[in-house]
């Protein structure tokens, strides 16, 4: 596979081209976008087919959100609990707002909070939800893209590109509910008929550590390897980036934003 990138010099920075030609080794895959320009700022290898991880989860919230049902109340079953963790660790029995469960999928990135956002909103049948998922990506053109689950897992021919979720998350952030649970680093609730208590908490710790970053997502797998999707806003600049498969995702992520805000 030949490798590429793009690098658009427009951003005013002397050693703008050496810090993402730096960045760009630790990854397989990167796009960046000023949004509020709707110019590509620096892309490599943005159409190779790679695992999104729970990067996943963005379309998954996404129906769960625009499907006028978030304050519609999910029974825990037994099936809904069948997935590896991340987990939530709901009780079978126990009943939730769809809404908390989107909040947990989003934030704690909990496997067990989006198979029941699937198995409910698919009536019981989670495929039914999955080919919503990929009826979905094809209308938003996620040519090169195919779910087979809701939470991200490494199953069967589950594949996306960086190009890919980039459309996606542009897509996500015009919804302002997806914007207000994503900018969150923690979030509670409880069980309706149990009043059990939940705190789901963020695992993206540029939320903690960079004032501007506003979301998105994090995703990990063994195959996917670290996978972000980051949007930061400064004054009249928003960014919005995809890494994938990304070795130092932490300070690579910082570097790049820091590079580009100003």
């Amino acid at each position: 596979m030949v490798l590429c990138f793009m690098f658009i010099p427009t951003l005013g920075f002397s050693n703008s081209s050496d810090v993402f030609h730096k960045i760009e080794k630790d990854l397989d895959s990167v796009i960046i976008k000023d949004l509020t320009n709707k110019k590509l700022i620096f892309s490599k290898d943005e159409n190779q087919i790679l695992a999104p991880a729970s990067l996943t989860k963005i379309m998954t919230a996404t129906l769960a959100i625009e499907s006028g049902k978030m304050n519609s109340i999910v029974t825990i079953t037994a099936e809904m609990k069948k997935v590896e963790p991340t987990i939530a660790n709901f009780q079978v029995g126990e009943k939730f707002y769809l809404r908390d469960l989107v909040h947990a999928a989003l934030i704690k990135s909990a496997n067990d909070a989006a198979n029941a956002i699937a198995i409910y909103l698919g009536k019981g049948n989670k495929q039914l939800f999955v080919n919503m998922m990929n009826i979905k990506a094809r209308k938003l053109g996620m040519r090169n893209t195919n779910f087979t689950n809701p939470c991200g897992f490494d199953m069967g021919n589950h594949k996306t590109t960086a190009k890919d979720l980039l459309t996606l998350a542009e897509y996500a952030i015009k919804n302002s509910t997806f914007n207000s649970i994503v900018k969150l680093d923690k979030y509670a609730f409880s069980a309706i008929n149990t009043n059990r208590r939940y705190v789901v908490s963020s695992s993206n710790k540029l939320l903690r550590y960079d004032p501007y970053v506003v979301g998105v997502k994090t995703g990990y797998t063994n195959k996917a390897g670290a996978c972000l999707i980051a949007r930061a806003k400064k004054g009249n600049q928003d960014i919005l980036m995809v890494m994938l498969n990304a070795n130092n995702r932490w300070p690579n992520a910082k570097k790049a934003l820091d590079t580009i805000l100003h």
